[in-house]
């Protein structure tokens, strides 16, 4: 199945110049959406994960739905202010100013292998945060995976030297 196809490009969103990648008409199609896990699944079921990180908001779609099917804890890497327990936090930078994301401080247990899931890597700030998250909490990050990657703004190299897996690839900035 071509995912690629059934993802809408949507131009000058959220701002003039940007296209973009809109998931929402994949989880509209069943057949793709359940492509999309089933090759997630694939991809992890021989050497699970102890645990998933979905990440805000659209990677716990994809992120829930694996860690259901694997049978592994579903972790949230939210944005700050949104978890209602104690949380440790991790602050990053975006093109004006930061941002922070937070995950509860009994998600993850020591020594636990991690997978990190998201609907797209861009830049890969969002993601190399959570990666430092899991470490502070003396996990190992083991790989980054996304629906989406768009190559020219150089995510995977960001996040380097953590394995990145995508479906599919948009070389349009």
């Amino acid at each position: 199945m071509d995912i690629a196809a059934v993802i809408r490009n949507v131009p000058d969103f959220p701002k003039p110049g940007v296209q973009f990648k809109d998931i929402t008409t994949l989880l509209l199609d069943p057949d793709a959406h359940r492509h999309a896990i089933d090759t997630f699944v694939e991809r992890y079921e021989a050497n699970k994960p102890d645990a998933i990180v979905g990440v805000e908001s659209r990677g716990f779609i994809f992120g829930s739905a694996l860690a259901y099917v694997l049978g592994v804890p579903f972790v949230l890497a939210r944005k700050a202010g949104k978890l209602p327990g104690e949380t440790i936090s991790e602050s990053f930078a975006l093109e004006y100013g930061t941002d922070t994301v937070e995950m509860h401080v009994d998600a993850i247990q020591p020594g636990w292998r991690v997978l990190i899931l998201d609907d797209l890597l861009a830049t890969g700030g969002t993601v190399s945060a959570v990666t430092r998250l899991i470490k502070r909490m003396d996990a190992e990050p083991i790989e980054a995976a996304f629906v989406v990657e768009l190559p020219p703004l150089k995510g995977r190299e960001k996040l380097a030297p953590l394995p990145v897996f995508s479906l599919v690839a948009f070389m349009v900035e």
